[in-house]
């Protein structure tokens, strides 16, 4: 039960701290680059894949041949059989 709510704690800490820099930065104009540099961190993390599973295991994943043979039929080519095979 501890565990949940030390993550929920520090998401709620992080997040107002986040907030306050981009609001410091937007309203203050001694604002500097602490505040940047908090603002650009957490829009930063915000990109990271953190829910990324390998392809093998991805639901809806596609065989990485059907991708060529997709662009293959886009130029015009056979694409009944796989690049080097019969």
């Amino acid at each position: 039960m501890a565990r949940p709510i030390a993550r929920w704690g520090a998401a709620l800490a992080f997040g107002a701290l986040w907030w306050w820099a981009v609001l410091r930065l937007a309203l203050v104009p001694a604002a500097g680059a602490p505040e940047a540099a908090v603002a650009a961190g957490g829009w930063g993390l915000s990109l990271l894949p953190v829910h990324c599973v390998p392809k093998t295991r991805a639901g809806g994943a596609m065989d990485p041949r059907q991708w060529g043979r997709a662009w293959r039929a886009g130029r015009g080519e056979r694409t009944d059989r796989v690049q080097g095979v019969g």
